[in-house]
């Protein structure tokens, strides 16, 4: 099955959705969604038939999920994709969302707050609720947390159940950062997750609290300081240091999983 989707991806066959069934019941692969005209974003979908939520992952950086690996998981070092397996062991279908067809660059801020994101998210969004009616959560991690909290503040529809935040992108250089926007629009719960050792110049841990200051209207709020794991390297602003949960990435998802279910009740 792996060459075939190996195959099948290389062919970009945009209107497939190339699935897997695990042994455990897990429907796993690639699916291609139009979302503007002319443009696709391929999303890596987890299926799962006792599911009581949809969890929606935003990588960080230039956002995506990397290639398939060999036993059909994202190969990704990102902290909400190198997870996924950890994730996947909750009661939880995932969708991991790759990058747009048209390459709009997710590196600038600017434009995860732009319509063109916003459309390619809110089609992501149309999709899942055309499969199933379970509570929608967004989860963003780094340069994540700017679409994350851009959707919930633009979400019109009300398509959202709720928002996680990790290790969200706090200093006002950054353009579209977490603490700039309208973030008194959003009414459904939040958690903002951060790493008390993050070392990264854009998401320093002591301006984590600026964030649910500004959730004014948000249903429930939470700021969980995170001081779990080991073996940092490399930049400290990249998946592989504190600022990607270095050495505790399962218990950073299973306190994740815990919030989203005791927080799905109206």
């Amino acid at each position: 099955m792996n060459l075939l989707l190996k195959f099948l991806l290389a062919m970009g066959l945009s209107a497939l959705a190339l699935l897997a069934q695990a042994q455990d019941g897990k429907a796993i692969g690639v699916k291609q969604i139009e979302t503007r005209p002319g443009v696709r974003v391929p999303v890596f979908e987890v299926w799962q038939p006792k599911a009581v939520a949809n969890v929606v992952l935003f990588s960080g950086g230039g956002g995506g999920y990397g290639q398939i690996g060999e036993d059909g998981w994202p190969l990704s070092r990102n902290f909400l994709i190198r997870t996924g397996k950890d994730w996947a062991a909750h009661a939880f279908n995932l969708v991991m969302v790759g990058r747009p067809s048209d390459e709009i660059d997710l590196q600038d801020g600017t434009n995860r707050i732009r319509d063109e994101h916003q459309a390619d998210n809110l089609a992501i969004f149309k999709t899942i609720r055309q499969k199933n009616n379970l509570p929608i959560w967004v989860v963003g991690t780094s340069m994540g947390t700017i679409s994350a909290a851009a959707a919930a503040i633009r979400d019109q529809e009300h398509m959202l159940a709720g928002v996680v935040l990790t290790s969200s992108i706090t200093s006002y250089r950054v353009n579209g950062a977490v603490p700039k926007q309208d973030l008194d629009k959003i009414i459904v719960p939040v958690l903002v997750l951060h790493h008390a050792k993050d070392a990264c110049a854009f998401c320093k841990p002591q301006e984590a609290p600026q964030i649910i200051s500004r959730l004014s209207k948000a249903k429930r709020k939470e700021l969980v300081l995170f001081e779990a794991g080991e073996g940092a390297s490399g930049n400290p602003c990249e998946a592989l240091h504190f600022h990607g949960y270095i050495g505790a990435e399962k218990q950073a998802v299973d306190l994740i999983a815990a919030w989203i279910q005791n927080n799905m009740q109206p």
